[in-house]
Order: C-alpha cells, then sequence, then structure tokens
C-alpha cells in the first residue's frame, strides 16, 4: 500500500475532463484519445472505494491495485507531457489556430510538420494506456468489485488552524508526578561533576513527553547555564549530532570540520560552565560512550537525561537514577482518552465509561494509541452505539501488519479521508526525528498533486489545513517552540506505519542498498548517508519513475547530467539539507519539475535553460547566491 489510488484515479478523472477543451490540447488534435482515457478512468473510480478496503486482506486485489498504480501515473505524466507538446507548437507559432491543428489547412509546413509529430507521439502513448486501463478492466479481480459512486473528500474544518493551538498538553497522572520526582533527584546532585538518568520504556508509553516535561520545567531552566535537547535515533549521523550541539549552543562551526574539532568546539564551549543534555530516542550507547562522554566532562557540572527503550543502554552509560514507563492504568488510560477528546465530564460522559474503558484496553493501555484513537471518537457522535461501531472495526485486526503498527494506529490512520491518507504517508520521506517544517511540507504536497481544489481558495491554504488537521488528530506531534506549531516531528511508531504502508513508492536511506526491481518502482527517494558519494543503482533510465527525491545529509553534493537524465519524472527535489555548487543545464528537460529547493550554499551556478520548465510552480534557494549564465558571449554569469 502507497499512493491512495482514490486520489490519484480522481485527480487524473478531473485533470483530463480540464484539459481535453485547453487550446494546447486542441492544437495537437489529440482529444478522441484523452476523452477516451477519461472515459476509462472514471470507470475504474467508481471501484476504487471496495478495492482499497480489501487489499489489506486479499493479495489479489493488492497485486491489480499495483497494477493499476502504475498504469494511473503513467497517465498523471501524460497529461504533462501533452500539456508541454502542446505549449511549444503554440508559443512557437502564436498565430496558428487550434481548429486547424488536424488538416494543417493554412499552417506552414514546419508548423504542420511539427503538429504531426507532436501529435503522434502522444496519441501513441495514450492509446497504450487506454490499452493497459482496458486490460486492468477485464482482470477477474476488477470483475468482483462492488460499483458505488465516488464521493469527494470531506471537507477539512475550519477551526483547526485555531482550535489546535488552544489545546492543553494532556499527560497523564503518574507522568506529572515522574516529573517532579526527577526534577528534584537533578537538583538534589546539581553539585556534581556529572549526574546521569534515563527514562525506560517501550515505544510510545510517554518517555518523550515526560522527558519534556523535566526539560521545559521552569526550575530546571533556572538552573544551568546551558541546555540542549537532541534526538539520537537509531541510525544517527557522529557529525550531525555534534553540529546540533553546537547551533543550540550558538558555537560557530564549519560543515567540513571533523568529528575531532567538533568535540574540541564543544569542550571549549562548556567549560567551566553548567549544562542540561536531553539525549532522546536513543537507541545504542555509543553516542555518549564513543561521541560525548570525553567532551561534556569538561563542564563544572551537569545532568545527563536519556530516554531508551533498552535497559541496557541505560546500564552501558552507567545512569544514576533510572525511571521505567510502564503501561497506563485502565483508569488512567480512560481519563486520558476523554481529556485527549476536549470533552468535559458530564452526564453523557457516564455512559460511555464502559465501552471507552473497552477501548482503552483495546489500545493496550499505551498512551500514543489512546491520543490517536481519541481524535477518531472525537470525530464521531458521542453515543454508546457509535463508539461499539470503532470498537467493531476491521481494522483492529489486521494481522498481517507489525506487531507495533496493529490496532489503534492502523485504525487511526484507516478512518483518515482519503486526501490525508496521501499526505500523512508522504511524511515518511523524512529521516527519523527530522523537523519537519509546515511550509516545506505543505509546498512539496502542492507540488506532487495531493491538495484539492476547493474553488476560490489558494492551494497553500487548503494545504495549510490538511497539516493542522494531522497535528488535530495526533498523527503529527507539534514543536512547542513555534506558536503557531509551524514546525511538527511525526512519532516513531507512527512514521514507522507510514514507512510500512508506502514501503513500495518511498525510500529513507543510503540509495546504494537498492536494487533494480525495487528501483523500478519507487516514487520518492530521501538520502540519508555519512558517504562522501551517493553512488545509484545501475539500471536503464526509463525503470527511474522517482517524482520526489530529497537529501537530508550535510555534505557537498555535486550534480552532473546524468542524474536528471536519469530521474526525467521528477516533480520535487529537495537539496535544502546538503552544499550545491552548480546545477547543470540539463535540469532544463524536467518537464514534470514544480519544485525546487537549494539550501546552504554560498553561490550556486545555474544554468540559463532553468526558466524552461513546463510545470515548474515554485523554486525556493535560501541563504544563497544564485549565478545565472547569460547570453553574453563571453560567458560571464549574472547574480540574483
Amino acid at each position: 500500500m502507497a499512493t491512495i489510488l482514490d486520489s490519484l484515479v480522481g485527480s487524473c478523472a478531473n485533470k483530463l475532463k480540464e484539459i481535453i477543451t485547453e487550446e494546447v490540447i486542441l492544437i495537437l488534435g489529440i482529444q478522441e484519445e484523452l476523452a477516451e482515457l477519461q472515459r476509462k478512468t472514471e470507470l475504474i473510480h467508481c471501484c476504487i472505494s471496495d478495492a482499497e478496503e480489501r487489499r489489506m486482506e486479499e493479495s489479489a486485489v493488492d497485486n491489480w491495485l499495483g497494477q493499476l498504480r502504475e498504469v494511473l501515473y503513467d497517465v498523471d505524466d501524460i497529461i504533462d507531457l501533452a500539456r508541454f507538446k502542446g505549449s511549444i507548437l503554440l508559443t512557437d507559432h502564436p498565430s496558428s489556430s487550434s481548429r486547424k491543428s488536424i488538416a494543417c489547412t493554412g499552417l506552414s509546413i514546419s508548423t504542420c510538420f511539427s503538429n504531426v509529430q507532436a501529435r503522434h507521439e502522444v496519441a501513441v502513448k495514450i492509446r497504450s494506456l487506454n490499452r493497459k486501463i482496458e486490460n486492468i478492466s477485464k482482470d477477474r479481480v476488477f470483475l468482483t468489485l462492488k460499483s458505488t459512486v465516488p464521493t469527494g473528500s470531506s471537507s477539512v474544518l475550519r477551526v483547526r488552524k485555531s482550535s489546535h493551538l488552544l489545546e492543553p498538553n494532556i499527560v497523564g497522572k503518574e507522568i506529572i508526578h515522574a516529573c517532579r520526582k526527577m526534577v528534584d533527584l537533578v537538583l538534589e546532585h546539581k553539585g556534581r561533576k556529572l549526574y546521569k538518568l534515563a527514562i525506560v520504556g517501550t515505544g510510545g508509553v510517554g518517555k518523550t513527553t515526560l522527558a519534556q516535561k523535566i526539560y521545559n520545567d521552569r526550575k530546571i531552566k533556572g538552573s544551568f547555564n546551558k541546555k540542549a535537547w537532541v534526538c539520537v535515533s537509531k541510525v544517527y549521523s557522529e557529525a550531525s549530532l555534534l553540529r546540533e550541539l553546537l547551533r543550540i549552543m550558538e558555537v560557530h562551526h564549519d560543515q567540513d570540520e571533523s568529528i575531532g574539532e567538533l568535540q574540541s568546539k564543544l569542550e571549549i564551549a562548556i567549560k567551566e560552565t553548567s549544562f542540561f543534555l536531553e539525549l532522546d530516542d536513543m537507541w545504542q550507547s555509543d553516542a555518549w560512550t564513543n561521541l560525548l562522554r570525553i567532551p561534556l566532562h569538561a563542564a563544572e557540572m551537569g545532568a545527563i537525561l536519556i530516554t531508551t527503550r533498552n535497559n541496557i543502554v541505560a546500564l552501558e552509560i552507567g545512569v544514576d537514577h533510572t525511571y521505567r514507563v510502564d503501561l497506563m492504568s485502565t483508569d488512567v488510560g480512560w481519563e486520558l482518552l476523554w481529556k485527549s477528546m476536549n470533552i468535559s465530564e458530564s452526564i453523557e460522559l457516564q455512559t460511555l465509561q464502559d465501552v471507552g474503558i473497552e477501548i482503552v484496553r483495546k489500545c493496550g493501555c499505551l498512551p500514543l494509541a489512546i491520543k490517536v484513537i481519541a481524535r477518531v471518537l472525537a470525530s464521531k457522535e458521542q453515543t454508546e452505539n457509535e463508539w461499539k461501531k470503532i470498537l467493531s472495526k476491521n481494522a483492529w485486526f489486521m494481522n498481517n501488519l507489525p506487531n507495533d503498527l496493529r490496532g489503534a494506529l492502523y485504525l487511526s490512520y484507516d478512518e483518515l479521508p482519503h486526501h490525508l491518507k496521501q499526505c500523512f504517508l508522504y511524511c515518511s520521506v523524512y529521516p527519523e526525528d527530522a523537523n519537519i517544517y509546515r511550509d516545506d511540507l505543505t509546498r512539496m504536497w502542492i507540488a506532487e498533486g495531493f491538495i484539492e481544489d476547493h474553488g476560490g481558495q489558494l492551494l497553500e491554504e487548503t494545504a495549510d489545513e490538511y497539516y493542522y488537521e494531522l497535528i488535530h488528530r495526533n498523527l503529527l506531534q507539534p514543536d512547542g517552540l513555534y506558536y503557531d506549531h509551524s514546525s511538527c516531528k511525526m512519532h516513531d511508531l507512527l512514521r514507522q506505519l507510514a514507512c510500512y504502508l508506502s514501503r513500495e513508492e518511498c525510500f529513507v536511506g543510503n540509495p546504494e542498498s537498492l536494487v533494480g526491481n525495487t528501483v523500478s518502482k519507487l516514487r520518492r527517494v530521501s538520502v540519508v548517508t555519512d558517504k562522501n558519494m551517493v553512488m545509484l543503482p545501475s539500471m536503464d533510465e526509463v525503470q527511474y519513475k522517482v517524482r520526489t527525491w530529497k537529501t537530508s545529509y550535510e555534505k557537498t553534493l555535486r550534480v552532473d547530467n546524468s542524474f536528471f537524465k536519469r530521474f526525467p519524472y521528477l516533480r520535487v527535489v529537495d537539496w535544502t539539507d546538503s552544499f550545491v555548487p552548480s546545477i547543470p543545464g540539463c535540469i532544463g528537460n524536467l518537464i514534470h519539475l514544480r519544485l525546487s529547493t537549494i539550501g546552504h550554499s554560498d553561490n550556486v551556478w545555474m544554468p540559463k535553460l532553468f526558466g524552461r520548465f513546463g510545470c515548474l510552480m515554485q523554486a525556493h534557494y535560501q541563504h544563497i547566491n544564485l549565478l545565472i549564465e547569460q547570453e553574453s558571449m563571453n560567458g560571464s554569469m549574472g547574480r540574483w
């Protein structure tokens, strides 16, 4: 499961309906082929809802949807190609009438030849797609599907953008008591050279919630000269971890400095001062023992707080005190459930208590699961019958999911409208514990075509509403440092769910580990590596159909023409976290490109062809100078 077919097929059908009467299509004379493609696409659309419901438990249906997905992506691509070819003809021959395109009456020989050539290229591809969809519609799986009238996406509540800012940080009573106890322990041992504490517990049990309360406690804030919070995560970069610490402490550092040089700067920064450091989500002890232990001993006094799922990590680090976060009791879980729904105690609530406690037990008394299921319940009528319907959903019993992702987490995803499902899954392109900035994320959603037109409302406004709706549903966790919640993170379990469901289409890591048959299905690649060079698997360029390419490593990235030749279907290119000295001219051939983002480079050489994209919506260049290739004979460059 990856792309939500209901969204993709609906989007393709709407686009086909819109472009058939456009002048760029009329000049090509391919209206009949596109009309046939539209008709077949709308026929398939009527059965998608039933197929989506059956795919998790029926492999034949899932395979059928996989075939359909590949064809629909091709349909989406052919729409761009048709518009691009038609716009070239209109631009080169502005006086030509689109009504004369087929017969070439009144056109010059060159115009007529260009017209016929372009029409033939696009028409052949459309006919091929029509045959593929015809074959898919003859498959026995399709014949078993129930036909329903496609419905538009449910509107996102307009109150979300403001109401989410008013919601309190709901935590259980045990967390509040544990916070007070651990703050007192830190203050009691403040005079020590280094005092280490650990919070241990299973995923989703509330370790980070407790750590945040301790970190933000006013007594802690007033007792240490320096504070820092960093996420270590399962796969981390030593250099990036040190740079993040130095950035928080406002210490200047260069990107090409070695780990030893960065450690020295950290040691100088905290020498003869006091600090409080939170190391969140540690999976192994070497981040402390091999990387941070020696430089941090330079401090006059300090406290280290770690969160981990593994008690062995705490033992290897040599913590002085360990607090284990256990599962909630059913009574506390029930309280967390109704408080997370933003409803006050009432007589009606008493009638829901029995079924509510049953739901809490179904969540395994896990705080994360309780919070996400609370938002599902909040979207329903507050009646015992409605809550029992949620309790009887098949989504609780998806045995083919990994154990940690079953039950409430999958149900919270399954209850999303299809447009929000796609946006949620797309968040898997971000590495574990990454900061997700609203403006960056929503721009990528728009570029990928996930945002539906709501008539008169800007796509950016609708995308913001989607973003805040995912926060409201507890599927994204807002960063409290931003008053408008314009930055967030994904809980690692929810990210694992998104990664699992989108595993066929989305890859995060070093592309060197990919194999040919895997790469051919990928549509989104997020590069995370410590290596100085990224090597791609050797294969034919037609097999690369990646739409989003994102880099998440702080290295100098040299891009040559072969990169863009191998990725002709790119819609999003995000190099925000890399250093890109130049962009090759071949980028001008990316007719599908809609969003290009570059950051953290002093000067970037930009080719003249950059302005010839067929679909480019936005280009973002942060803190850099653009050196633009000029028309002049001497090859001089101008500056943006």
